[in-house]
């Protein structure tokens, strides 16, 4: 495995800590519906593809976003997984959740890495999904957690920390996994999985399933940027190929926000 230099580790870790913190601030102080949605917005797997292809190759990088397309469907079965084992309050729920839900992942992440996807493949298997787990949360109900006026020190440190491990140990995996098993990884939800932890041990179980309910739906902005860096990192280059995947990820998600609030006028 290649040497790593540290400004690269250095940058890895301070945009990992970023993104957390960011997502935690806008969540906690909205509603776990948009936590959701802002849950599949691409960071965690925009910062993992993007070191990887740093790290080992555009290539490669290329390869694995192709997986990737595929690996989002493990990552609704962990999310169905801690729903299922986590509903119990507290510590003791928080680690059943996350127990269920890697052993949810773990399997459809073990199929996944069996087939040699396509961009279309893997695309319509995500969709598939898409739909099968938005109507399996559909009896979720919506529960909005208390306003939090302030962010305790140590929950910061501790969901920015257990992101940038997250995001170390993709990164660091991927140097010695095949592609289907690095894109897979890179769907893992980084920024998902610290916050649900936390939001559970303050405010229980029930604004934690209302974060899985409408995570599902948030996914199209993660395909739309995955989709879009698969075809622009051989072209554009890493930088330039991830901001262009962010752009069309920022556009789908505004066109699905407004098409939700025009639905949700007209039922009214």
């Amino acid at each position: 495995m290649i040497e790593i230099p540290l400004t690269w580790q250095l940058a890895k870790l301070g945009l990992s800590i970023s993104m957390v913190l960011g997502l935690g601030a806008i969540a906690v102080r909205a509603s776990p519906r948009m936590a959701g949605l802002l849950a599949g917005y691409p960071l965690g797997t925009a910062l993992a593809l993007f070191f990887i292809g740093l790290e080992i190759s555009p290539a490669f990088a290329t390869q694995s976003a192709v997986h990737t397309l595929a690996g989002f469907t493990a990552t609704m079965a962990l999310g169905a997984g801690y729903w299922v084992a986590g509903r119990q309050p507290g510590v003791k729920g928080m680690a059943s959740g996350v127990l269920g839900g890697f052993i949810a992942w773990l399997a459809a992440s073990t199929i996944l890495a069996q087939f040699d996807f396509t961009r279309l493949s893997g695309t319509l298997v995500t969709l598939g999904a898409i739909a099968a787990f938005s109507g399996l949360f559909r009896a979720i109900p919506d529960v909005k957690s208390p306003p939090s006026r302030s962010f305790s020190l140590p929950a910061l440190a501790a969901r920015a920390c257990l992101a940038a491990a997250i995001i170390f140990a993709i990164t660091s995996l991927a140097h010695w996994l095949p592609p289907a098993w690095a894109g897979t990884l890179a769907a893992f939800p980084v920024t998902m999985l610290p916050f649900l932890l936390i939001l559970h041990l303050n405010h229980g179980a029930a604004p934690v399933a209302t974060v899985i309910k409408h995570y599902p739906m948030g996914l199209g902005s993660l395909l739309s940027y995955t989709l879009c860096v698969s075809y622009t990192y051989p072209t554009l280059g890493l930088l330039w190929g991830s901001l262009a995947g962010f752009a069309t990820a920022t556009l789908w998600l505004l066109g699905w926000m407004q098409l939700t609030a025009w639905y949700r006028r007209r039922a009214t």
